[in-house]
C-alpha cells in the first residue's frame, strides 16, 4: 500500500481511538412516581350512569374520550374531581372517580364532591 492509502486508514483508525475513550453520557435521573391513591369509592358514585352524574353534578368542563371509556372533570375554585366511565350495557356508567387533592381515606376527598353538588344545586335552571 502507497502511504496515500494508508493515511485514511490511520485516521479512522484515530478517530475511532478517540471515540472509545470518551465518556459515556449520564442516565437520565429516576423520577420517583407519587404513591398510588387510596382504595375505595365514595358511596353513591360508582355505578352512576353518565345521565345520572349529569344530572348530580351539572356538565363538565372537559371530556376525555378514550376508545369507549371517558373522563369527565369538574372543577371548583379549591378542586377538581375526575370521574371515569366505561360502557355498562347501552350507557357509559362511573367505575371510578379521583379529586385533586386527594382524600384522606379513598382517592375522592368527600369535601370536593360535595362542593360540586352544592354548586350544581345552586345553579340558575336554564
Amino acid at each position: 500500500m502507497t502511504g496515500t492509502a494508508i493515511r485514511p486508514l490511520l485516521i479512522a483508525a484515530l478517530c475511532a481511538s478517540v471515540c472509545a475513550c470518551a465518556t459515556p453520557p449520564a442516565p437520565p435521573p429516576r423520577v420517583a412516581l407519587p404513591p398510588a391513591p387510596p382504595v375505595g369509592e365514595p358511596s353513591g358514585i360508582a355505578g352512576l350512569e353518565a345521565s345520572q352524574l349529569r344530572v348530580a353534578f351539572g356538565a363538565p368542563v372537559f371530556v376525555r374520550k378514550d376508545g369507549t371509556a371517558e373522563m369527565w372533570r369538574y372543577d371548583t375554585a379549591s378542586c377538581k374531581a375526575f370521574f371515569f366511565l366505561y360502557p355498562e350495557g347501552n350507557s357509559l356508567s362511573v367505575r371510578h372517580v379521583e379529586t385533586l387533592p386527594r382524600g384522606q381515606d379513598m382517592a375522592a376527598d368527600a369535601g370536593c364532591l360535595s362542593a360540586l353538588r352544592a354548586r350544581r344545586q345552586a345553579a340558575p335552571v336554564s
